[in-house]
Formats: C-alpha cells, structure tokens, sequence
C-alpha cells in the first residue's frame, strides 16, 4: 500500500482505444513516485475499458503504485466475487488494491447490463453488506457463512489475505453513516474539493457516524477526485464562478493542495486530467513539479 502521509494519483482515462497509452501512463505514474493509478468502473459501456482487468494488468507491470476502481460499480459486481478479485489482486501485487465502491448511479444504464434496480434505501443495504462481505472474506479465519437481504454465502473460506483499504463513493446520508461506520476513507461524490457546498455538509455526517459507532472521526480519510489542467503560467482565476476548482500553474497548484491538507485535512488526490495539454506533460507536471512541491510543505507544517 501506498506509505506517503498524503496520497497522490492519477486517471488516465478508459477507453478501449487507448488502451496501451491508459498502461503506459501507469508505468510512468508508478516510476515518477505516486501512490495511486485510478480507474473508473462502467461496465455497460463498449468503448471503456474494464475496471478490474485495466487494475490487473496495470498492477503486473508496476512495483509501487497502488490501484484504485473510482468507484467499483457494486450492482454490477457480486459481493463475492469483488472480494475474491481483491484478494486475488492484493496477493499478485504485493498490496497495492484499494476498494473504492459506491452504492450504484446510472441505474438506466445498470437496467440495460441485466442487473435489477435498486430503491436508494436498498442499494445502501446493499453498499453495507458489500463492504461486510469483502472484510469477512479477507484475511483468513474460519468458513463464513453469511446470510444477508442481497447476498448469501454458506462456509465460504476466506482467503489468507488482509482486507484492501475500502472507501466509498458516498452521496447521501444514509451512504455518509455507512461510511462513517464502517470505511477507511470517503472520495467526496461530483468531484467537490474541500471549499464544495456538497463537502461542509457531508463530511460532518460521516463524523458523526464514526463517533456513534465508537469511531475517531479521523480514521476515515478525505481523498479528492480533482479535475484540472496544470497551466504553463499562472491563471487570473482558478475557480469558476460556481467556486470550483478549474487549475493554475505548479506554483497556483501547490498553494492549493498545501492549504487543502494543512487547513481541511485532506488525505489525498487524484488528478483528472483537463485542458489541451497533452496526458504526459500532465502526468509530468503533476508527478514531479506539484506533488513533491506540497510534500514537501507539508512536512514543514
């Protein structure tokens, strides 16, 4: 697993035609120094790539770098067989798999793949038992035997291997408390950062989730989905007039982020990509001009 106190990523993309460019670029990630290679999870989608197929074969041809689906598409996934492909995943690759998992959306295109629709209430019972599931079948232990509204498993073998890092995809409040009770961390939904309307009122409810459940509050760690372009010289303005962050220089970045962690506490982030510049130099700013810059801020406090 990733060992930096704050944790940087990057998304490459998912098409299908750029398949080659998507590991390549993880290659690259893994060799500059980041801590996380993510992908997104639509499998009712031809032309994207499969979440879990692009994490193995990025995850075989890198030492360092840890995988991320952002987030799984749990209607699409039994629980089961989720927990065994992360288990699978973690013992080839020495560790590296976080589970990002979200409770479903898209629930159109979920219909078209063959997979039933879910009431909100269902889908976060369903996001609960997920979450129970992949933990009870990690890490070795007796047969599991496990019968739940969405999902029955009856002596089941865990496998010998420690359960990933899990963080959820949360939007609602009921997600929120599921996420307060039982996760490792929380990727704020839509893309909001720590000045967000959406991130003041959510993050209090997790929280309070954590603390009723006999939690620290702090153990469920904030990582940033972050789309930007990393601009040559510095913009006028790097947020839009709905307050959301559009990028800047290294310089505009890194004054940022610093505040982000120092100030809101912020975990992590994950760039997306935005602008003309083209994937590497991206990669290429991001890795080795603004990470290193709020590394090393952050460790002067």
């Amino acid at each position: 697993m990733p060992q930096h106190t704050t944790l940087f990523g990057f998304a490459p993309g998912t098409e299908t035609a750029r398949a080659a460019e998507i590991v390549r670029l993880g290659v690259q990630a893994d060799r500059a120094g980041l801590d996380l290679f993510s992908t997104s999870d639509h499998p009712y989608y031809g032309h994207r790539l499969d979440a879990y197929s692009t994490l193995g074969f990025v995850l075989g041809a890198t030492s360092g770098i840890a995988g991320l689906a952002n987030v799984t598409n749990l209607p699409s996934r039994p629980a089961p067989v989720l927990a065994r492909a992360l288990t699978s995943l973690s013992a080839l690759s020495g560790g590296r798999i976080v589970l990002g998992i979200g409770a479903g959306g898209l629930w159109d295109d979920i219909e078209r793949f063959g997979r039933p629709r879910l009431g909100p209430g269902q889908a976060v019972r369903a996001l609960e038992e997920a979450i129970t599931l992949v933990r009870a079948l990690s890490g070795g232990g007796e047969p599991v035997t496990f019968l739940g509204e969405f999902n029955e498993v009856r002596g089941i073998e865990p496998a010998d291997v420690p359960a990933p890092l899990i963080w959820t995809g949360s939007l609602g409040e009921r997600s929120l408390a599921v996420t307060g009770r039982l996760a490792d961390g929380w990727i704020p939904g839509h893309a909001s950062d720590w000045v967000s309307e959406r991130y003041r009122a959510s993050r209090p409810l997790v929280d309070r989730a954590a603390e009723q459940a006999g939690r620290d509050p702090s153990a469920v760690a904030t990582v940033f989905n972050l789309p930007g372009q990393i601009t040559e010289a510095p913009l006028a303005r790097t947020r839009d007039d709905s307050g959301r962050w559009v990028g800047g220089s290294v310089r505009q970045w890194t004054d940022e982020l610093t505040g982000a962690v120092l100030e809101h506490g912020a975990a992590g982030f994950i760039l997306f990509p935005t602008g003309d510049a083209p994937l590497d130099t991206a990669l290429g700013r991001w890795a080795e001009e603004v990470v290193p810059a709020v590394r090393e801020n952050v460790a002067k406090g």
